[in-house]
């Protein structure tokens, strides 16, 4: 753990792991790439572990691999899958390859420590910390090492249409097949009389009809609401792999071999231009 006055954070983490090695000090309050990647080498070089896992979250993308590089290692990024063979003493690394079409699994024989990182939402939170130590180690780096070469001038807040889908328990998500007309502001207000928010498919994004955060797969947001609602998308590789451990999954979609349907709890053979309007109503008149 690295930052500026983090005891009670440390100790917090502490809950859930047998140690923490933590490095305090006012020079990490700010994230800056090259301080965070210097103090993450030299802590690993330090104590040296077999494995280090992160999360591929925005500034977990830019220094982790930065740390992995001064280490002279390998880094396998957005991984689905991690399991350690006992036998070999290899982490085996699986990640999606060639634009979602197959799994690749990767090793890193001759070099230490194995490095990989996880997108934020694949990996279910533990409920059990009864195994945990609590033990938190104070974290010594050289001062030189605290010195960068970046200055935080201010900072200002990006006015998107930017959301957080992790934050909701329902989303209804739109594809291809809802891209013309009203489609999305059939799909919004849906969203908005379950208290869910707009969720879309790959196409949809690149068009520019929502912003990237409400893109779910494997290059957007990985989801695991209460309910999944996909409407007029057909499932590719990369948008399973994004919300298919939701807890219920709804597919809408006129073509009834759409590989959406091979997921989902309940599938609807129609045109989500018909079926969104009706429900809404059907919503609408029971809370009447």
């Amino acid at each position: 753990m690295m930052g500026s006055a983090i005891s009670s954070n440390a100790s917090e983490a502490a809950e859930w792991a047998d140690k923490v090695y933590a490095a305090d000090y006012e020079e990490l309050k700010e994230y800056r790439d090259d301080i965070y990647s210097d103090v993450m080498a030299y802590t690993l070089n330090e104590y040296k572990p077999a494995v280090v896992l992160s999360a591929s979250t925005i500034n977990g993308r830019a220094f982790v691999p930065r740390a992995a590089v001064k280490l002279e290692t390998g880094l396998t990024a957005d991984c689905v899958v991690l399991e350690m063979n006992r036998e070999t003493k290899l982490l085996e690394q699986t990640r999606p390859a060639f634009g979602g079409n197959l799994m690749a699994t990767i090793l890193c024989e001759n070099a230490r420590p194995q490095m990989a990182t996880v997108r934020p939402g694949v990996f279910a939170a533990s409920k059990d910390n009864s195994r945990a130590k609590g033990e938190v180690i104070a974290v010594s780096v050289p001062k030189d090492i605290l010195k960068s070469k970046m200055e935080i001038i201010g900072r200002e807040n990006n006015e998107t249409a930017s959301v957080n889908l992790k934050e909701y328990d329902i989303i209804v998500s739109g594809g291809r097949g809802m891209m013309t007309g009203n489609g999305f502001e059939l799909l919004k207000e849906l969203a908005d009389l379950m208290g869910g928010t707009v969720g879309c498919s790959r196409p949809v994004a690149d068009a520019g009809l929502l912003d990237h955060s409400h893109l779910v797969g494997q290059t957007g947001t990985t989801v695991k609401p209460k309910m999944y609602i996909a409407v007029g998308i057909s499932g590719s590789v990369q948008h399973l792999a994004g919300m298919e451990d939701a807890d219920i999954i709804i597919a809408v979609n006129k073509d009834p071999n759409a590989p959406i349907f091979t997921v989902a709890n309940y599938g609807i053979v129609a045109d989500g231009f018909e079926f969104v309007p009706a429900l809404i109503e059907k919503i609408k008149a029971g809370r009447k």
